[in-house]
């Protein structure tokens, strides 16, 4: 039988990639300029530029990246550029409604206004209460309100006079009291006594009642006249007194409308001001502790006073002041809560209730952004309850509306400050993954309009000596901006070549700088720690392996749980239907590689291959079609002439965790052709790599990890020179394996594969010929694919055989069972 040659192991060069210190045309960091611009990310600057210059409605900005890719960083340093060519956004500020207290009235100034408009108005009142009190205290105001009243005294006096006089006529005095006015019949010009009218005759009693009836009538008719004359007094002196406010006032609040001119809503306040000052001027006209001791009321302070509370209506509330703001803002908001975004409003405790009133309305983020910029992580606003759904709104409707959520999700009315809303112009900027985008995209219907623009930043950039130049650059920003010891050419060299295994790849760095500075930043200590004057290459190494020393205590403890047996795992010799499977934990700051045993057991029936991880349900959907692929590939192979009749069992021993992914259907395809077989595969290699149905061998993801895994349990168990990992031909370029693994390849201890094909693969690990299909469709004999055809040949005949109908004389009767 003709053999083909089994793959060689890939040379040690092959295993990592490696950047020649030599090469580099600096020394030292020190030679290099700091980075000015953004690394390895042109389809996402040239995103975020054109989201940051267009002006139209609905083009907020969503930046899809991972975490330490930059994107906060360089996103916020875009927009600071870009706010400082803007123009500062306005003031706002919310004034008391003197038609509807519950809605405040916003209004709109010039940058720094806002702050001095409150303070004008502060002054303003001080001085109207000071003119006013001074005012009303004044002689001439004595005067005037003397001159007023004093033929209104005259008319009342005659009216009182002439109901005395047409008393007397009655025979009745007048008794004029407090309390008010009653008449006394007379006799002999001498008031009468109860007991003296009692004992008068009836006739006498009689007149007596009719005349006293007269004077009450008259009485009566007086007191509307009295009363009528009151009225009139009141009226002229409210007159007078409206008319010195006015003439006090007047002159104060011109002053302001000049001041003001140029802005309608504050000239309207102004007005608005001008009637509630005279329609209130009693609260005006009173000095401050004056009045109270007066009235018997406990002395109070000022600000307790209720002079002082009714005065607060004058105040202003600044909601947002820009005076010290250059250009547009930039808000990070961290913490986006329902009030933080949309503002709130606070109360205060009084005896019996909380109350509010619009010197209580807070600003929120969007107030401090508006006409800038505000950059959100999409993950805190959707861990908000309904920050979410507040931020739409406000961007669907362009204004910022200050609500209570007690209001909004109460079943009944409720009292409540609505403050009117204030015009909204913002560009917000989202941060987030991929997935959040995609997420957003399918599940909201509002997200497409209102965030038009997606920067998606790449998680890596090919390895160029363009971006090599970048990334020494990027470094010597990192060392200079935090005080750190400049590299070496040879620590530079380690850098770079970090950044390619934080891919895993030979033609791709990394493009998650925050991995990258925090590299520099735990090496520059380990520099420190030695003395060197300089970042080494052998500080570069220290920082990775104390690193990875840190975080890798679960990796250890199952290494020592396979080399002690608890977990199976043979490292040599030869077993049927079993293989060394691959996979990567990741437990969050830490991914290694893991070994597993896979088995497969086959026997006669139906065609069915059975994934026991896959029937309990610890097996996620990618390894479910991974593995659903073997019967497609048994079928072409083997079934084209005979049925399938056979029965497989496939799982992965001592497997706690759930299986997903499809990187193990390889493993499960050479573990089901050697139990079909019965040749034994080498227990000292591992396999990883996915499998189509024409036992094509397909990429898959964290193969360096895996590679070192097995590495680590090999080492442990002793090197013998047969080991080593089978991988796809397709990742050879992912390799950037350790240092350790490459000395020992070369050393030829360990060794690493790369096949294209099921074929390839089978040949290496059992060391039997796989076999070619003759145009007969036979195999050569003695071949893997020959032997597994003759067994389910075997399958297929033995299954003819059970199937063959009983004889007619020995069926059993319907529904009954054979006889003994």
């Amino acid at each position: 039988m003709e053999t083909r040659a089994a793959p060689a192991a890939l040379d040690p060069e092959q295993l990592r990639r490696r950047l020649d210190p030599a090469t580099l045309p600096y020394s030292t960091t020190t030679e290099t300029p700091p980075l000015t611009e953004t690394i390895g990310q042109p389809r996402a600057i040239s995103a975020i530029e054109f989201a940051l210059a267009i002006q139209s409605v609905g083009f907020n900005l969503f930046v899809a990246g991972a975490p330490g890719s930059g994107r906060e960083t360089i996103v916020v340093e875009y927009l600071r550029g870009v706010a400082g060519q803007r123009p500062t956004p306005s003031d706002w500020v919310y004034v008391y409604n003197f038609t509807d207290a519950d809605h405040p009235n916003a209004i709109q100034l010039p940058a720094g206004q806002g702050a001095l408009f409150a303070v004008a108005m502060q002054e303003l009142v001080v001085m109207v209460r000071d003119e006013v009190a001074r005012a009303f205290e004044s002689e001439e105001y004595d005067r005037r309100r003397r001159e007023v009243l004093n033929g209104i005294g005259a008319r009342r006096n005659e009216l009182f006079a002439r109901l005395s006089a047409f008393a007397l006529t009655q025979q009745f005095a007048l008794d004029i009291t407090p309390a008010g006015i009653t008449n006394v019949p007379l006799i002999e010009n001498r008031p009468l006594a109860p007991a003296e009218f009692a004992a008068l005759p009836e006739e006498q009693r009689a007149d007596i009642d009719r005349r006293a009836r007269e004077v009450q009538e008259q009485l009566a008719s007086t007191m509307i006249q009295v009363h009528a004359l009151d009225r009139e007094a009141a009226d002229r002196v409210l007159a007078l007194d409206r008319e010195v406010t006015l003439f006090v006032v007047q002159p104060l609040l011109d002053h302001v409308r000049e001041r003001y001119a140029a802005f309608p809503d504050v000239l309207a306040h102004i007005d608005n001001l001008q009637q509630d000052f005279i329609a209130h001027y009693q609260e005006l006209r009173v000095r401050p502790g004056v009045g109270q001791a007066e009235a018997g009321a406990p002395a109070l302070p000022w600000a307790q006073s209720p002079q002082a509370e009714y005065l607060t209506r004058y105040d202003v509330n600044v909601l947002v002041d820009n005076g010290a703001t250059s250009g547009a803002p930039v808000i990070i908001e961290r913490n986006p809560t329902y009030y933080n975004l949309i503002g709130r409003m606070d109360y205060r405790a009084v005896p019996g209730a909380m109350m509010t009133d619009f010197r209580q309305i807070k600003p929120g983020a969007l107030h401090l952004a508006n006409g800038g910029f505000l950059v959100l992580h999409v993950g805190d606003v959707l861990r908000q309850p309904f920050a979410w759904e507040a931020l739409k709104r406000a961007l669907l409707c362009q204004d910022i509306r200050v609500e209570t959520l007690a209001a909004q999700q109460s079943p009944l009315p409720a009292a409540s400050l609505r403050p009117e809303p204030i015009p909204l112009d913002i560009k917000v900027i989202l941060l987030g993954s991929a997935l959040d985008y995609r997420l957003l995209f399918a599940a909201d219907e509002d997200f497409e309009e209102l965030f038009k623009v997606k920067a998606e930043f790449a998680p890596d950039m090919l390895w160029t000596a363009e971006h090599v130049d970048q990334y020494v650059a990027f470094i010597s920003r990192w060392v200079r901006d935090n005080d750190l010891k400049h590299l070496t050419r040879a620590a530079i060299a380690k850098v770079i070549e970090h950044g390619a295994r934080l891919r895993e790849h030979q033609q791709r760095l990394s493009t998650r700088m925050r991995a990258i500075s925090d590299l520099l930043t735990e090496a520059n200590h380990w520099a420190v720690r030695a003395g060197h004057d300089l970042i080494e290459a052998s500080d570069i190494e220290q920082a990775i392996d104390m690193k990875e020393y840190r975080s890798n205590l679960v990796a250890e403890r199952l290494d020592d749980l396979i080399a002690d047996g608890t977990i199976d795992i043979d490292t040599d010799g030869e077993r049927a239907g079993q293989v060394n499977g691959l996979s990567v934990l990741d437990i969050g700051d830490h991914a290694f590689g893991k070994p597993s045993r896979v088995s497969a057991r086959v026997s006669l029936g139906r065609g069915q291959i059975l994934s026991i991880d896959r029937e309990i349900a610890m097996s996620g959907p990618i390894h479910s079609k991974g593995f659903l692929t073997l019967t497609g590939y048994l079928g072409g192979q083997y079934a084209r002439d005979i049925p399938l009749a056979m029965s497989a069992s496939i799982t992965f021993e001592q497997s706690y965790e759930g299986v997903d992914g499809d990187s193990a259907s390889s493993t499960e395809l050479y573990a089901l052709l050697s139990a079909l077989s019965g040749v034994p595969i080498r227990q000292g290699i591992a396999v990883t790599g996915s499998v189509n149905q024409y036992g094509e061998v397909q990429a898959v993801g964290g193969v360096t990890r895996k590679i070192e895994g097995f590495f680590a349990v090999c080492q442990t168990r002793g090197l013998t020179g047969q080991q080593g990992v089978l991988i796809p031909a397709t990742n050879v370029r992912n390799l950037m394996l350790s240092d350790e693994v490459v000395e020992a390849a070369r050393a030829g201890l360990f060794h690493v594969w790369a096949v294209n094909t099921i074929d390839e693969g089978i040949e290496l690990l059992t060391g039997v010929p796989a076999g070619e299909r003759a145009p007969d469709g036979s195999f050569p004999e003695g071949s893997v694919h020959d032997l597994v055809q003759q067994r389910l040949r075997a399958f297929a005949e033995d299954a003819r055989r059970f199937a063959t109908p009983f004889p007619p004389d020995i069926l059993p009767p319907q529904g009954g069972v054979i006889p003994a």
